[in-house]
């Protein structure tokens, strides 16, 4: 997804979306990553926006759904989502790392699974993620 199709007011409304969703998370994250909250919440945004897109083309169809509920799906995807998401968005390591952490425990805390497998991405989609 290009940073340029994303409207201003669009992404305030999944930063606002992700930091009231991951809440406390985001904090105990970013104090052991060397990027700021600020940084973090921004590439969770960008996740999510991306996230929402690939839902559309069957983003389900790459791994293991192992949660689901009318607020959100937890997954661990097969492939390379948060390497793609990088690229894609121009994000340095460390900054993907922390997004990705984010994701991880929450998937086994809530999920109830740990993957093993760690090339395995974990991702939780939100729904109310702004409409496109």
């Amino acid at each position: 997804m290009p940073l340029d199709s994303v409207t201003f007011d669009e992404f305030s409304r999944t930063v606002a979306i992700v930091e009231d969703y991951f809440g406390d998370l985001i904090d105990d994250v970013a104090v052991h990553a060397p990027v700021s909250r600020r940084q973090l919440v921004a590439v969770l945004a960008r996740a999510q926006l991306s996230g929402a897109r690939l839902a559309d083309d069957g983003l389900a169809d790459n791994g293991d759904i192992v949660y689901q509920s009318n607020g959100e799906t937890f997954f661990w995807l097969d492939g390379d989502f948060w390497a793609n998401l990088g690229g894609d968005h121009y994000l340095r390591p460390d900054e993907g790392r922390a997004a990705r952490e984010v994701h991880r425990r929450l998937v086994e805390a809530i999920g109830g699974v740990a993957d093993c497998n760690r090339e395995r991405d974990p991702f939780i989609l939100i729904n109310g993620t702004p409409e496109r």
